[in-house]
């Protein structure tokens, strides 16, 4: 009898808001693109000004070192970035994928759900864009949710609370902190009051 082939992971169902990939251009054109092309206009003239003579093999140069790599990571990155970035909350656990070059794929239990952050920098705010953060009991760090619509932001944030308090109060014994296996006893608050 042939063996049954191991069951492949379904990448999450939602994606990010499109503005998301206007935001990572700006992102681009702010922290990488940008200096690289100021570097490039910088040596440029600079060359014209003191060293007209090297720009016979600088021009060149400045474009193939500096101007097309910037170029192509301000188109690239973002539409990489919008085609695999998504995210699915599900009835126990959290998945999202993200990356362009080294996409990754994680899954959290919302067992281990601590704490629910929605992040709005500067840029993002000008795009009316969120990131959420869920931090979770994990070594590997919390999951970030990034490219939401703030109103998408806010309900996602509101359902991980939501699915995570219910989760611990069905592996608690429900609402009153009861234990199935041992009526009436008590279960400890977390500390804080967190989820």
């Amino acid at each position: 009898m042939p063996a049954e082939p191991a069951p492949t992971l379904r990448p999450p169902s939602h994606r990010v808001d499109r503005r998301a990939r206007r935001w990572w251009t700006a992102q681009a054109l702010l922290t990488v693109s940008g200096p690289m092309l100021l570097t490039a206009l910088a040596l440029g003239v600079l060359a014209l000004l003191f060293f007209p003579g090297a720009l016979r093999w600088l021009g060149p140069l400045l474009l193939g070192a500096l101007v097309a790599p910037a170029l192509v990571y301000a188109v690239a990155m973002p539409r990489g970035r919008y085609a695999v970035q998504a995210w699915e909350l599900g009835a126990h656990a959290v998945h999202t994928a993200h990356g362009w070059l080294w996409q990754r794929a994680r899954i959290a239990p919302l067992s281990k759900v601590q704490t629910v952050d929605t992040v709005r920098g500067p840029v993002q705010r000008r795009y009316g864009l969120a990131t959420v953060i869920v931090t979770t009991a994990s070594t590997a760090g919390s999951i970030r949710i990034a490219g939401l619509a703030d109103a998408d932001a806010e309900e996602l944030a509101r359902r991980i609370t939501e699915a995570a308090r219910a989760d611990g109060e069905r592996r608690a014994g429900g609402p009153t902190g009861a234990r199935a296996d041992r009526p009436g006893a008590a279960v400890p608050a977390r500390p804080g009051g967190a989820l």
